[in-house]
């Protein structure tokens, strides 16, 4: 004996249950029995956990923040909000886009005065700067239209902040196109009768960086429904005849 246990293996246990008297026949059934692991459950599990780490990481940043704010210590407080910084340039993608994006049903419907604050706020970042200085500028700039849409659900500026989320995910700074397409159809969804390209920034990515050409073709076709701005739709009716000539 060395000390360790050792895990029967299927084939020992079956002769184990043979020299017992028992059917081997019941061991079959209950292996055929096990639970499959599904997934797609199991990757909304880990998906939530790191949500959930992250946002509980953030809050414990934001607190010591506060915290050193409040007692003076300015040391402390620098390194608080260097990590703080470092934390928001890591790459935060949407693994799974339903737990990321809010769903179809908001409505933007309210002035609501602090919403048009961060608004505002947003606008003062994104898109300024060159380098680095824009790249953060552009983190500044998410963080500010995610916390409008997330804390005022019914803001009549959840609809621009999120084709302005859109844009910015499609950016050089982040490149997450799917995530910018969910975002760009958020606009139009939720109000339907914004006056940006909304429908045909959403087709573009759709059509020319993820190739799905049936969605594609959806959302061109919206834009010659519901556009008026001839080169929207122009450009829309080029494209799906375009598609519709490369059909087999």
């Amino acid at each position: 004996m060395n000390g360790h246990y050792h895990r029967p293996t299927l084939a020992a246990a079956a002769v184990l249950l043979a020299a017992l008297g028992l059917p081997v026949s019941a061991l079959l059934n209950a292996q055929s029995r096990a639970p499959t692991p599904n997934p797609v459950a199991a990757e909304i599990t880990a998906v939530k956990r790191v949500i959930a780490a992250r946002r509980e990481y953030q809050a414990g940043l934001e607190a010591l923040r506060a915290t050193y704010t409040a007692n003076g210590d300015n040391e402390k407080l620098h390194w608080a909000e260097d990590e703080l910084k470092q934390f928001h340039r890591v790459p935060k993608h949407a693994y799974v886009l339903d737990l990321d994006v809010p769903g179809p049903g908001l409505r933007a419907e309210q002035n609501i005065p602090a919403a048009n604050d961060l608004y505002k706020r947003a606008m003062e970042y994104k898109d300024k700067g060159f380098g680095t200085d824009f790249v953060e500028n552009q983190i500044r700039a998410e963080l500010l239209f995610q916390q409008l849409v997330n804390q005022f659900p019914t803001s009549n500026k959840i609809s621009d902040a999120a084709y302005h989320l859109g844009d910015i995910y499609e950016s050089r700074a982040y490149r997450q196109f799917r995530r910018a397409g969910a975002y760009f159809e958020r606009c139009v969804q939720w109000n339907p009768n914004t006056h940006l390209d909304a429908r045909l920034r959403a087709a573009r990515l759709y059509d020319k960086a993820l190739n799905e050409r049936g969605r594609a073709i959806e959302l061109y076709k919206a834009v010659l429904t519901h556009e008026t701005d001839p080169k929207r739709t122009q450009e829309a009716q080029r494209r799906l005849n375009e598609l519709n000539e490369r059909s087999p």
